[in-house]
């Protein structure tokens, strides 16, 4: 009379979730870090690759130094900027971060 009657719980469900729920959502989280990350770069280094491939004498680039020259030699993996009048320089052809339109260093020197 004084005492209540005491009812068994049900056992908890356990922290995490089911799978079923979980596995689409890692799912999801793979394929927007793909599609952020890993493909815009993996794209980056296939244009880079095709544009040091394709460099000639004569092209004008910038190095990943900030070096602006004119491609005087390519010789295996190197090549030889003219950054100046009868001033060359060997760089690395990996070296080599962007392929400038003709005439941009006569519009540099001109400033």
């Amino acid at each position: 009379m004084l005492i209540s009657e005491a009812y068994a719980q049900a056992a908890a469900a356990p922290p995490g979730g089911d799978l079923l729920t979980t596995l689409p959502m890692i799912v999801i989280i793979f394929a927007l870090f793909y599609f952020i990350v890993i493909r815009p770069q993996s794209k980056r280094t296939k244009e880079q690759k095709l544009m040091i491939d394709a460099l000639q004498k004569g092209d004008e680039v910038v190095s990943s130094g900030g070096m602006l020259g004119r491609v005087a030699k390519i010789s295996g993996n190197y090549i030889v900027l003219e950054i100046a009048a009868s001033t060359q320089i060997a760089v690395l052809k990996s070296s080599v971060q962007t392929l400038l339109p003709k005439g941009t260093l006569k519009t540099v020197e001109k400033d």
